[in-house]
């Protein structure tokens, strides 16, 4: 039995461009094993961004395959796809899309509400992974309140509430100074090591991509090994 997590096969994806089809994937292949961490790097437009919004079901390929844990996923109707990604996918984005005048916690546990768990038990788990993130003392505190490190850490918490099997990151310390964004680094791997989840970073910053096990690049729609 295979202990890759996800299996992409002959992945295509394009855009309509001002004259013509934009191939951003094209034939792609990708194997990740459960527990792994990988930075996808490379310049700006090479498609980084639409492979972890296809590897975390917000957008469909044209063609090709992808299975999670042997099953493809895209094959599921809308509202068990949606299930799916609630349970199973975290998000941290660059731009944090948290609610202002809603308190950490309550950020935190919209997605266990969401998933129906009782609000008494959802404030629970959440306030747990906030202490894991280090904002024990932030808990009842408004995030538009709160800097830019701790709001990216009440996102991350948000990520993480469900305990997913994966953890996709975009540029997830694309807004943050350098010290905070290695506080961030750190916490990322150390979450990942913990709860042994797969971590997935797309990233400009080849600091953080070093902490990753695996780092690779889109050359011509194609997934390349690039350290």
């Amino acid at each position: 039995m295979s202990d890759n997590i996800i299996e992409i096969r002959n992945l295509y994806k394009s855009y309509d461009g001002t004259h013509s089809r934009i191939e951003i994937l094209n034939n792609l292949n990708f194997d990740i094993k459960s527990g792994e961490s990988c930075a996808v790097v490379g310049a700006s437009g090479i498609g980084k961004s639409t492979l972890l919004h296809i590897l975390g079901t917000l957008d469909r390929p044209d063609s090709g395959t992808i299975l999670f844990k042997g099953e493809d996923v895209f094959k599921y109707n809308e509202t068990k796809l949606a299930g799916f990604r609630n349970e199973t996918i975290g998000f941290v984005f660059q731009f944090h899309y948290l609610l202002a005048e809603f308190s950490a916690i309550e950020n935190v546990m919209i997605p266990a509400l969401i998933n129906r768990i009782k609000t008494a038990t959802a404030e629970e788990i959440a306030e747990e992974i906030l202490i894991k993130v280090g904002l024990k003392d932030r808990l009842m505190h408004r995030v538009g309140k709160l800097s830019g490190g701790e709001q990216q850490r009440v996102a991350l918490a948000r990520a993480l509430v469900l305990k997913p099997d994966i953890l996709l990151a975009d540029e997830p310390t694309g807004n943050l100074d350098k010290k905070t964004s290695e506080e961030v680094h750190h916490l990322l791997l150390e979450l990942n090591q913990e709860f042994k989840m797969t971590l997935i970073v797309v990233t400009h910053n080849m600091d953080l991509a070093s902490y990753m096990a695996r780092e690779v690049t889109i050359i011509n729609g194609l997934l390349e090994e690039t350290g």
